[in-house]
């Protein structure tokens, strides 16, 4: 499933679910029938789903069709991306607490009057009104590529940052969008690596929840 923070949106901070008994089974991720690729979920604030999204269509790219949502187990040979950095071929599966952010809409924008007439439209926002827009829920399960699979072992989450940021559009990482996306990634991460299972499953075909050295991880 994607993990990459959405333009235009802003968020609040990550609500992480427990996530338990380390025995407990792998939460599988989505993934669509026709492409094989991730799918995202988006809800509104009473769970319900609005909308799924593939994993370009998160990273702001088109798709010519609409998702067919099916559980990573039920695809033939899914094509499994780097959660993170989005490099093809992921080799390693990690769990953690889900997370569940929501995101809100600006819906007003108040500034003093007598400031809009000098200013005008670089008038000072005194008060910022927004409303909620939608919940989206990240999921237990992580896959890594090699290279942000070393960070995560070591538990470098500034290089983990940094690798990320390389890899996305620079319509995120242009100018004033960059401190914002470093700081979405930042919070997404840092509940990541807080919230760590024992253990690690390595990605191979017809093991796409991983295959673990022992119970710990869940076994596929």
């Amino acid at each position: 499933m994607p993990h990459l923070p959405q333009p235009g949106e802003p968020g609040g901070p990550a609500d992480v679910t427990a996530l338990g008994a380390s025995t407990a089974p792998i939460q599988e991720s989505l993934y669509c029938r026709r492409c094989r690729r991730g799918v995202n979920i988006r809800t509104n604030d009473l769970g319900v789903v609005l909308e799924y999204l593939h994993a370009a269509e998160q990273r702001g790219q088109r798709s010519d069709h609409r998702p067919e949502p099916a559980l990573v187990t039920e695809i033939p040979d899914p094509i499994i991306e780097c959660d993170f950095c989005s490099a093809p071929e992921a080799a390693w599966a990690y769990r953690c607490a889900n997370q569940i952010t929501d995101h809100r809409r600006v819906t007003a924008r108040v500034v003093a009057v007598s400031d809009y007439r000098s200013r005008h439209g670089a008038a000072r926002v005194r008060r910022t009104d927004t409303e909620h827009a939608l919940t989206q829920a990240w999921g237990e399960c992580w896959s890594a590529c090699h290279g942000c699979a070393d960070l995560i072992e070591a538990r470098d989450l500034y290089g983990l940052i940094r690798r990320v940021v390389d890899s996305l559009p620079a319509k995120l990482t242009r100018g004033k969008h960059l401190m914002r996306t470093r700081g979405q990634l930042h919070d997404t991460y840092s509940a990541v690596f807080d919230t760590l299972a024992p253990g690690r499953g390595r990605i191979a075909p017809g093991h796409p929840l991983g295959i673990w050295p022992d119970a710990s991880g869940g076994a596929p």
